[in-house]
C-alpha cells in the first residue's frame, strides 16, 4: 500500500508519516518547507507547493491513499488577521489535489477539515454545548478560515458525486502535542502557553489572550492519529469529529502547565487580543458510534509530554 501525506513536514502531517511507516506503509510526502521539527521517515519527499498543479499531479502518481493535511494555517492570532492569502491558498490546494486525485485514479482521499466550520451562533456563550457534526448548518464559521473547510468538504462531496472519488473528511479539534510550532505567530494555545510558561521565571506573570473564561476541547496528537487511520480503514464517508469532549477554560489550562512547569506564576490579560468564540466542545456520539473510538490520553499527560518538549527548545535556542 502506497500513500501520500500532503502537509508532511507540518505538525500533524509529520507525525502521521511516522506513523503510517510504524504501520507498513510505503510513504511520499510533499511540502513546501522541508524540515520539520520532527524527523520524517517517508520514503519519498517532493519538496513543492501544491498551488501548482503539476507538482499535485506528480506526488498523487502511483498512490493507493491520499492524507490531505496540506493547508496555510495557524493559531487564533493568524487566522482572525489573514483572510484573502488562507482562502486563497487554500481552495487552490485542495481543487488540485482533488482533481490530480482523479487523473492519477488514487483510491481514496482523506481531508483535514477544522471544528472552525461550525456556526458561530452554536458558539456564542460559556458551556454552549458539544458540536454534532449535522450542527454545520445553517453555515456561519467565524472565520475566512473556516468558510474555506466548509467549501472544501462540499468540494470533496461533489467529487464523490461526479467522479466516485471515496473520500473521509475529518472535522479535527484542536490538536496539540510535542514537535509542532509554538512560536512565530501561528502557534495555537496549548503551544503558546507552554512557551509563555518555559520562558516565564518563578513571581512573573503570563499573559492570557482576552479574559480566559473562553473554552476549547484540545486532543493530544496520539489519539488524533489512531483516530485518522480507524476513519481511512472504515466505510464512513460523512464529516466526523475528531477531537476531546472534555471542554476546558484557557485559564484552567494555563493553571495545568504553570503546575507541570513547578513555577509559581501569575497570570495577566490583554482584553484587546482575539480569543475567538467563547465556547467550542466536540460531540464525540457518532465517532463513537462509527469508529468505537475516544480520546485515551488526559490533558495533564499530553500536556507535560508537550510542555518539556517546548521547554527543551526555549532553553536551547533562546
Amino acid at each position: 500500500m502506497k500513500v501520500l501525506v500532503t502537509g508532511g513536514k507540518g505538525f500533524i502531517g509529520s507525525h502521521l508519516v511516522n506513523y503510517l511507516k510504524a504501520k507498513g506503509f510505503w510513504v511520499r510526502s510533499v511540502d513546501v518547507a522541508e524540515k520539520s521539527y520532527l524527523m520524517t521517515k517517508e520514503d519519498q519527499f517532493i519538496h513543492g507547493n501544491l498551488k501548482d498543479f503539476h507538482v499535485a499531479l506528480r506526488a498523487t502518481k502511483d498512490v493507493n491513499w491520499v492524507f490531505n493535511l496540506a493547508a496555510n494555517m495557524g493559531g487564533i492570532g493568524f487566522i482572525t488577521r489573514v483572510g484573502a492569502d488562507v482562502m486563497r491558498d487554500n481552495a487552490l490546494i485542495n481543487i488540485n489535489v482533488m482533481e490530480a486525485c482523479v487523473k492519477n485514479n488514487v483510491e481514496r482521499v482523506f481531508f483535514s477539515s477544522s471544528a472552525c466550520v461550525y456556526p458561530v451562533y452554536k458558539q456564542e456563550h460559556e458551556h454552549s454545548g458539544a458540536l454534532k457534526e449535522e450542527d454545520v448548518v445553517p453555515a456561519n464559521p467565524d472565520t475566512f478560515y473556516g468558510w474555506e473547510k466548509l467549501f472544501t468538504e462540499k468540494l470533496m462531496e461533489a467529487y464523490k458525486k461526479d467522479y466516485g472519488v471515496s473520500i473521509r473528511i475529518a472535522r479535527f479539534h484542536n490538536i496539540y502535542g510535542p514537535y509542532g510550532t509554538y512560536k512565530g505567530g501561528r502557534e495555537k494555545a496549548p503551544a503558546a502557553l507552554c512557551r509563555k510558561v518555559a520562558l516565564a521565571k518563578d513571581g512573573d506573570a503570563i499573559e492570557i489572550w482576552g479574559d480566559g473564561k473562553q473554552e476549547r476541547s484540545f486532543l493530544y496528537i496520539d489519539d488524533a492519529l489512531d483516530a485518522i487511520y480507524k476513519l481511512m480503514q472504515s466505510n464512513y464517508d460523512e464529516p466526523l469529529n475528531i477531537g476531546s469532549d472534555r471542554l476546558i477554560s484557557i485559564d484552567n489550562l494555563a493553571d495545568i502547565i504553570i503546575k507541570i512547569s513547578g513555577k509559581k506564576l501569575g497570570k495577566k490579560y490583554d482584553l484587546s487580543k482575539p480569543q475567538g468564540v467563547r465556547s467550542r466542545n466536540a460531540d464525540l456520539t457518532l465517532i463513537k458510534k462509527v469508529l468505537g473510538w475516544q480520546p485515551k490520553i488526559p490533558y495533564e499527560e499530553g500536556l507535560a509530554v508537550t510542555y518539556r518538549w517546548i521547554e527543551k527548545q526555549v532553553l536551547e535556542y533562546a
